[in-house]
């Protein structure tokens, strides 16, 4: 029997780098992609497929896809993991880096969904799961770029799943909680940057100091319990639609549905210190 095809985008480090260890361990004829090759290089050792591939160049996405389905001769799943946090206050992050975050985390994801549908939508089987985040349904502030991407992401797939159900192509989002990655040190590295001096500075350091303890282990999950959803998801017979994952997700994401505006916005509001 052929083994099952994936592609991971992001696949350098965290949540991407173990999820294709994740996959080849079950049996995944696995293709891993990011920029930095050489950051990969354990993968390919361990048999993983790496090549470079940014997700913000067209011609780039088109040649990856390209080359796997001309060794493989099929795709069976997408995780769409690349992407990063671009934080700051609103006022002060420029309009072009607000762009280049939706170029990653949404155009880019949507992009590839393009590229491998016909193939999917050819086999009458696939799997498309996109991470997106327990951000893509709550809020704070200074992350008003990154938050809606993965509002966007939510929505984007939620449509998605209704348009390709008819062709046996499944699509599935991963809403992960705090997860110790070097995400964290470098979404609050961009807040300092963007708004530690001005108006905004006192309330910025107090969020970047949030943003610090959620990489305590006793609050932030690890890579490889994504990973192992990720894989759940991958696998299952019949997956569900979105998966919380790590400490706190679930509870976050019922609180947001369960409470009211008001309340809501006074409870972010006493964390982060902008009463």
């Amino acid at each position: 029997m052929t083994s099952p095809v994936a592609l991971v985008t992001g696949g350098s480090s965290g949540i991407g780098e173990s999820t294709a260890r994740a996959l080849l361990a079950k049996g995944f004829t696995v293709y891993a992609v990011a920029r930095r090759v050489d950051r990969m290089a354990d993968l390919a050792a361990a048999g993983v497929h790496a090549f470079a591939m940014d997700v913000t160049d067209d011609d780039s996405m088109v040649a990856g896809i390209d080359r796997i389905i001309d060794e493989q001769g099929r795709l069976d799943v997408l995780v769409n993991n690349a992407g990063y946090g671009s934080y700051g206050a609103v006022e002060d992050v420029p309009i072009d880096e607000a762009r280049r975050q939706f170029e990653v985390n949404v155009f880019g994801l949507a992009r590839l969904v393009q590229l491998v549908t016909p193939h999917m939508r050819a086999q009458r089987s696939g799997r498309i799961i996109n991470i997106s985040s327990i951000g893509g349904k709550f809020y704070e502030p200074f992350g008003a770029w990154y938050h809606a991407t993965k509002f966007a992401v939510e929505g984007f797939s939620d449509s998605l799943r209704m348009e390709l159900r008819p062709f046996g192509i499944q699509v599935v989002l991963i809403e992960p909680g705090p997860i110790r990655t070097e995400w964290n040190e470098i979404a609050r590295d961009s807040l300092l940057e963007r708004s530690g001096d001005g108006p905004y500075a006192s309330y910025a350091h107090r969020a970047r100091g949030v943003m610090e303890r959620f990489d305590e282990p006793s609050r932030a999950s690890t890579p490889e319990e994504v990973a192992d959803k990720i894989v759940k998801a991958a696998l299952a017979k019949r997956p569900a639609a979105r998966y919380p994952v790590g400490r706190g997700a679930r509870t976050i994401t019922t609180s947001r549905d369960l409470l009211p505006d008001r309340f809501f916005d006074e409870v972010v509001s006493r964390t982060y210190g902008t009463r």
